[in-house]
C-alpha cells in the first residue's frame, strides 16, 4: 500500500476513534456519578442506556444513508448539493423523531418492567428512559451530521462536537444528579435530563459549524426533491431495520445466557464490553471506508473504490490484531480488572481467548460491511446481518447453551464463529463487485 494512501486512512479514521475514544471514557465518568446513588440507581441508567440504543436504532440509519449519498455527491465533484443529502435527513427526521418521542414516551411506563422487576429500579428506571426518549429527535439530527462531515473529510469537526457534547453532559450531571448551583438534587432522572440537554448541546453546534462550513454546498438552502428523499430513505431504511434487530439480539442473547446462570451473564457482560471497546477502531475504519468508496464511485471509479476496501481492511486487520494479541495470550490481565470472583473469571477466560481470535477475522467483515453501505448495498447487508443473527447464531445459542449444556463457552464459540462467518460473506460480497453497478 502506498504511503499517501495509508495516509488518507489514518486522517479520516483517527479524528473517528478519538470521538469514540472519548465517547467512552465521558460515559465511564457518567457511570461513577449516577453509581454513588446506589445499585438500584446504577441498574436503571444502565437498563435505560441500553434501552434506548434499541428504541432509537430505527431512525440513526439515517446516518448511513446520508453518508453514502453525500461522499458520492463530493466524489462527483458536485460542490453545490453535497449538503443535499444532509437536508433530506434533516427533514425526515424532524418528521418521523416526534411522533417516534411521542410514542415511545406513552409506552415506557408498561414495557420497562419487562426488562427488570426490581421496584426500586423501576421506579427510577422509567421517568430516566422518558427524559432519554423525548430527546430521539436530536440524537437522530446529530448522527445525520455525523455521516455528512466523515462523508466530505471533515471528521475533526465530528470529534470535536462529541467531546463539547459529552463533555457538556458530565457538568450538566453534576448539577442535575446532586442538585448543585442551585438546582434541584434530581438524581437518576437528573443524569437522564442532563443527556438529553447534552444532545441538544450537540445539535445546536452541528448546526453553527453546518452554517459555517457547508452553507456553499447546499446546507439548508432549498427544501430536498422528493428524489432526494427517496434515495436517502431506501439507504437509510434498511440499515435501520438492520440496526434495531441487531440490538434486540443483544437482548435475546443476554437471555439465552440468563437461563445458563447468574455468573455467565456477569461474565458475558464483561466479555461484551471488552469486545464492543476493542473494535471501536474497525468501526472507525470501516466510516472511513466508507467514505473513501462513495467519492471514488461518485467520480466513476469502480476500480479505485474496489482498491479502497481491500486497503482498509488491511490496516483493519493489523490494527484489531494488535489489540487482540493481549485477549488471547494474557486475557487475564484484562479479565481481571472487571470480575473479582475466581469461578467468573474461570468462565471468561477462555471465551476472552476466543474474542481474540475471531477479532482478526472480523476486522475485514466490519470494514467491508460499511463499505458496503458506503456505495449504497444496504439491503443486502441488512439481509446478512439479520439471516446469521437471527435464523442462524440466537437459535443455535439456545440449543448449544441451556439445552446441551455447554454452556457460555458454547455460546461464545458459535458467536464467534457466526460473526467471522459474516466477514466472509462480505468479502464475497465485494469480491464479487456488485456493489459498483448500484446507483445513488
Amino acid at each position: 500500500m502506498e504511503p499517501q494512501r495509508l495516509q488518507r486512512i489514518l486522517g479520516l479514521a483517527l479524528p473517528i476513534i478519538g470521538g469514540m475514544v472519548s465517547q467512552n471514557v465521558l460515559n465511564l465518568v457518567d457511570t461513577a456519578m449516577v453509581g454513588t446513588l446506589g445499585d438500584a440507581a446504577l441498574a436503571a441508567v444502565g437498563l435505560g442506556g441500553f434501552a434506548i440504543f434499541m428504541l432509537q436504532a430505527m431512525v440513526l440509519g439515517v446516518s448511513t444513508g446520508v453518508q453514502a449519498t453525500a461522499a458520492r455527491r463530493k466524489g462527483e465533484g458536485e460542490t453545490a448539493n453535497w449538503a443535499a443529502p444532509l437536508n433530506a435527513g434533516l427533514l425526515i427526521v424532524a418528521i418521523v423523531g416526534p411522533l417516534l418521542s411521542l410514542v415511545l414516551f406513552f409506552l415506557v411506563p408498561a414495557f420497562y418492567p419487562y426488562l427488570n422487576s426490581d421496584p426500586a429500579v423501576i421506579e427510577q428506571g422509567v421517568p430516566y428512559l422518558e427524559a432519554r426518549v423525548l430527546a430521539i429527535i436530536f440524537v437522530a439530527f446529530n448522527y445525520a451530521f455525523r455521516g455528512y462531515w466523515n462523508a466530505v473529510d471533515r471528521s475533526k469537526l465530528y470529534m470535536s462536537t462529541l467531546v463539547v457534547m459529552h463533555s457538556s453532559n458530565i457538568v450538566l450531571n453534576y448539577i442535575l444528579i446532586f442538585g448543585k448551583f442551585g438546582a434541584p438534587a434530581l438524581g437518576v432522572l437528573g443524569a437522564g435530563i442532563a443527556s438529553a440537554l447534552s444532545t441538544v448541546v450537540g445539535t445546536a453546534m452541528y448546526i453553527y459549524l453546518g452554517l459555517r462550513y457547508a452553507r456553499e454546498n447546499g446546507f439548508l438552502k432549498r427544501l430536498p426533491s422528493g428524489s432526494e428523499t427517496r434515495t436517502l430513505v431506501r439507504l437509510a431504511l434498511p440499515n435501520g431495520v438492520q440496526q434495531t434487530l441487531f440490538s434486540a439480539g443483544f437482548v435475546m442473547t443476554f437471555w439465552i445466557i440468563g437461563q445458563v446462570g447468574t455468573a455467565e451473564v456477569a461474565a458475558a457482560n464483561v466479555l461484551i464490553n471488552v469486545t464492543l471497546v476493542a473494535i471501536l477502531p474497525g468501526l472507525a475504519l470501516g466510516m472511513s471506508a466508507s467514505t473513501l468508496v462513495g467519492q471514488a464511485l461518485g467520480r466513476g471509479d469502480p476500480e479505485d473504490a474496489a482498491r479502497w476496501g481491500w486497503d482498509v481492511s488491511k490496516v483493519g486487520v493489523v490494527v484489531l490484531a494488535i489489540l487482540a494479541l493481549p485477549m488471547v495470550v494474557v486475557p487475564d490481565w484484562i479479565l481481571l480488572g472487571f470480575i473479582h470472583n475466581p469461578d467468573t473469571l474461570a468462565l471468561a477466560r477462555l471465551p476472552m481467548r476466543l474474542v481474540g481470535i475471531s477479532l482478526v477475522f472480523e476486522a475485514a467483515g466490519l470494514v467491508l460491511m460499511s463499505a458496503l453501505l458506503g456505495a449504497g448495498d444496504a439491503r443486502r447487508v441488512m439481509l446478512v446481518s439479520v439471516t446469521t443473527q437471527w435464523l442462524v447464531f440466537l437459535p443455535l445459542a439456545y440449543l448449544v447453551g441451556p439445552l446441551l449444556g455447554f454452556g457460555l463457552l458454547g455460546i461464545w464459540a458459535l458467536q464467534g464463529l457466526y460473526r467471522v462467518a459474516q466477514a466472509f460473506i462480505y468479502v464475497g460480497f465485494w469480491r464479487g463487485g456488485r456493489w459498483a453497478r448500484i446507483k445513488v
